[in-house]
């Protein structure tokens, strides 16, 4: 792991603070309502608040109005925690321990995601689906912040982040390791479900606007496409990342 932080050391709402208790993350301080001194007016609250406290942190009752301003992500559910900074995963160290455990890697690759509520859904898909890794760049991403920790609904505890400098020299060195890079895009040759993804995979997602750029599209060897019924012929990062990394948990999961 690097000694570089996020910039999440605020998390929101009760199951992001849960899951970075189970994840043994280091809490603060604690802000939460003056009725949480209290057992009848919300047990899941108190006891929530009871496990921090008893894992070190400070707890303050403060009134809703001061949780309501110090909030970004609109949903604080009663409780703020400030946290220790998180650390970004190495890749090297994800797929060196994926050597160790005899697995090939399955990784997911996001082209400068934008949205907050994207990446989070997209941790949590990461979680569900067995993802090894997400690995977004430096530069032109969204930051990880609150709004992406209460999205992951506690993901973010559990699913290896990696920062890179340069996608596309990533794609290139996971390549020259056995990778099969997928891409996704609407004209795309091959459709999602009958793709093949055994071995060693990575899955690009592009941002929200523009896709995959054209120099990352050169370097997939395979292009995905979902097939589309309706009249919307669009599909958001999250969701269209949801649908291929699922399948392709399910045929890894059968060989």
């Amino acid at each position: 792991m690097t000694q570089e932080g996020y910039e999440l050391c605020q998390l929101e709402g009760r199951n992001p603070i849960a899951e970075a208790l189970a994840a043994g993350r280091s809490i603060n301080k604690v802000y939460t309502l003056q009725s949480a001194r209290h057992a009848r007016s919300d047990s899941t609250l108190t006891r929530l608040v009871a496990d921090c406290k008893e894992r070190g942190a400070v707890i303050l009752y403060v009134g809703r109005s001061t949780l309501d301003a110090m909030a970004t992500s609109g949903a604080h559910q009663g409780i703020i925690a400030e946290v220790a900074p998180y650390e970004y995963a190495e890749l090297a160290d994800i797929l060196a321990q994926c050597e160790r455990l005899n697995q090939d890697p399955f990784l997911i690759l996001l082209d400068h995601i934008q949205d907050a509520h994207n990446l989070g859904s997209i941790l949590r898909i990461a979680d569900g689906s067995g993802v090894d890794a997400v690995i977004i760049p430096q530069r032109r991403s969204v930051t990880l912040n609150a709004a992406v920790a209460k999205a992951s609904a506690g993901a973010v505890e559990h699913v290896p982040l990696c920062r890179v400098v340069n996608l596309s020299r990533t794609i290139h060195d996971l390549k020259k390791q056995g990778f099969w890079i997928f891409g996704t895009t609407a004209d795309g040759e091959t459709p999602y479900d009958k793709a093949d993804y055994s071995g060693k995979i990575a899955i690009v997602i592009g941002n929200e606007g523009e896709g995959i750029s054209k120099k990352l599209l050169e370097h997939c060897d395979f292009l995905l496409t979902i097939p589309l019924h309706g009249k919307v012929n669009s599909l958001n990062a999250a969701v269209a990342s949801g649908i291929i990394a699922f399948e392709a948990a399910r045929q890894r999961t059968q060989k």
